[in-house]
């Protein structure tokens, strides 16, 4: 089977020269030009993803004109083509006039082989990873997405995704155990899309971001003249999700009078606003998360076992992204594509060294941490790709998995991890993969067969 070579579109009109870069470059399929309207024909019909311009094209071999007329209308009909000129006449001036045209790169005559060889190379290296981006931008990551908006491509969260969506469809109190940043609201909400309450409203409290004073307040609302401020009388939270579901972030921060109060009402199902008299009946699904140890609090008298065991009629233990082998880089990619479109369109995608550096690092903040990194290495990022030096994290390797002795378990979860990295890394791809892990296709689909995994 033949391997099809990268298309390069050589736009020069000295035919000494072109005969000279076609015997250079046979690692490629090389097209050979020497005016405008031959190399718009070319662009057309073979879409090569590279292309060296001489910007001294007849009719004004002399001048620039008829070259810069071409870049522009390549680069109109094809903006993702990556076009490097070349230029004896003003080498300055024309330089930064084409880059500021959008030419991917610029080198002055006489052609020096080795160094435009070195500059083409690279252009594929860079249109090759835009490529991959722009694809997975387009697949909108639905391969890799569960619950309608968690993207993800790791067992354990798609485990976890396969029970929120077994216990959505039971009418009972939900809890979501994790560290901070793993996602907790996304999934909750997914909850609720997938029950049959998914047509009444989703009403979010985090209960550790509102002083205990108002608290109370927030979640049960309050009558007219209850206290000093109540011009009016206000509905609270639960009753705001009356035919829809309540969430209760953090809830281990919730006060000890107040878990009394909220008890009654998950025995009762009814409410009293604050200054009021009047029981309300408010039919509303519970689903509540905290990243606090509830074990703990509940031995150190912090928090009522008779509450959460109201509230945690099934519990959801979420896994922070570092036992999430693989999904830093769809994420990271993920990020990338949000932000760049509204803070730095420039960028296309992800640098080697930028994916080695997500997948090697910790994430202690989780998802959260990882979206802010993103956002930051986006406005950061002078060129087409972030790097590594664009996210700012330290060289920090991935702590040990435990204490592991068995040797058979050992591999086997180290060959699986490494399996999943590659596979996110080159986004499923085989061959790619199999060249990051450094072994033959026909071992990787082994390992994939011998361990119940898919590409």
């Amino acid at each position: 089977m033949t391997i099809e070579k990268p298309k390069l579109l050589i736009v020069e009109d000295d035919e000494g020269l072109q005969r000279q870069l076609r015997w250079a470059y046979d690692d490629y399929s090389v097209i050979t030009v020497g005016d405008r309207a031959s190399a718009i024909a070319a662009l057309r019909a073979e879409e090569p993803a590279v292309v060296t311009l001489d910007l001294g094209l007849p009719p004004d071999p002399d001048g620039t004109s008829e070259g810069f007329a071409t870049l522009a209308e390549i680069l109109a009909l094809k903006p993702d083509t990556k076009v490097i000129v070349a230029s004896g006449h003003g080498a300055r001036e024309s330089a930064l006039r084409a880059i500021a045209s959008g030419a991917y790169d610029f080198y002055q005559k006489p052609v020096d082989i080795d160094e435009l060889g070195l500059i083409v190379r690279r252009a594929f290296q860079l249109h090759a990873i835009e490529a991959e981006n722009v694809r997975l931008a387009q697949a909108g990551g639905s391969e890799a997405t569960v619950l309608g908006g968690m993207i993800t491509a790791a067992p354990e969260m798609q485990k976890v995704a396969r029970t929120i969506e077994r216990v959505a469809t039971a009418d009972v109190s939900v809890m979501l155990l994790g560290a901070s940043g793993t996602g907790k609201e996304l999934l909750a909400r997914g909850v609720h899309q997938s029950s049959g309450r998914r047509d009444g409203a989703f009403v979010a409290i985090n209960c550790a971001a509102i002083p205990e004073n108002l608290l109370e307040a927030e979640l049960f609302g309050h009558e007219k003249g209850a206290f000093t401020g109540a011009v009016k009388t206000n509905q609270g939270k639960i009753e705001q999700a009356q035919g829809g579901t309540l969430f209760l972030d953090e809830v281990g921060d919730i006060p000890l009078p107040l878990q009394v109060k909220l008890l009654r009402f998950l025995q009762e199902r009814v409410i009293e606003r604050i200054g009021g008299r009047v029981p309300i009946a408010v039919d509303t699904r519970i689903v509540c998360a905290t990243h606090q140890n509830l074990d703990a609090m509940i031995a150190d008298g912090r928090f009522r076992e008779d509450l959460y065991y109201r509230l945690a009629e099934i519990v959801v233990r979420i896994p922070s992204l570092a036992e999430r082998p693989g999904d830093a880089p769809l994420l990271a990619r993920h990020f990338l594509l949000r932000f760049a479109k509204d803070m730095n369109p420039a960028v296309k995608g992800l640098a080697p060294d930028a994916l080695s550096a997500i997948d090697a690092w910790n994430w202690p903040g989780n998802v959260r941490e990882l979206e802010n990194r993103m956002k930051r290495a986006v406005i950061m990022a002078d060129g087409r790709l972030v790097t590594a030096a664009d996210l700012d994290l330290p060289g920090q390797a991935r702590a040990d998995d435990g204490d592991v002795i068995n040797l058979k378990t050992a591999r086997e979860a180290a060959d699986r991890k490494a399996i999943r990295r590659a596979l996110a890394r080159s986004e499923g791809n085989i061959s790619s993969s199999a060249k990051l892990l450094g072994i033959s296709r026909p071992t990787l689909y082994d390992l994939l067969k011998q361990y119940g995994m898919q590409a």
